[in-house]
């Protein structure tokens, strides 16, 4: 839980295997986030990195390597200004947050489920890695104009992201 002193704002990646979108979200809002945020993935379940998805961070100059797959715990949840999911099924299984946590949806579409030639798939990678750091780059030009909301809410609020386009 934050205190007094803590003034970052803490976002959560939140994925079905924290393998691929959220890691590359957790790796674009570390190194884009400077001192103002702090940044951790989860899965609902944990399947450990994909080695495709440290590839193409490692092309944008982003070292995920050291980056740990997680499980999702209540822990996480407590210390999150913000969550967001990155795809259906943790928007769908995201449990209740904390009061004043705020719940934000992407929906990306998973590069692990691309099918054909070894290009075919990386180039799908880095279209998600270029969506990722668009969306990472626009939350954090927002939370740097609003003040976190943690513990001044219902634990149900949400904004909205999804792509019209």
């Amino acid at each position: 839980m934050k205190t007094s002193c803590d003034k970052r704002y803490h976002v959560l990646f939140l994925c079905t295997g924290n393998s691929c979108r959220s890691q590359m979200a957790e790796g674009y809002a570390r190194t884009l986030g400077g001192g103002d945020i702090e940044a951790q993935s989860a899965g609902i379940e944990a399947h450990g990195q994909n080695p495709r998805a440290i590839a193409v961070m490692a092309e944008a100059g982003i070292d995920i390597s050291s980056q740990q797959s997680t499980r999702l715990t209540e822990g996480m949840l407590t210390w999150a200004d913000r969550v967001v999911t990155v795809c259906g099924h943790a928007d769908e299984s995201c449990p209740v947050l904390p009061p004043g946590t705020q719940k934000e949806h992407w929906p990306l579409e998973d590069p692990a489920k691309a099918a054909g030639t070894e290009e075919q798939i990386m180039t799908t990678f880095r279209a998600t890695r270029e969506e990722v750091k668009q969306r990472v780059t626009e939350l954090l030009e927002r939370l740097r104009t609003e003040p976190p909301a943690h513990g001044s809410g219902t634990g149900q609020e949400a904004i909205s992201s999804e792509s019209t386009a």
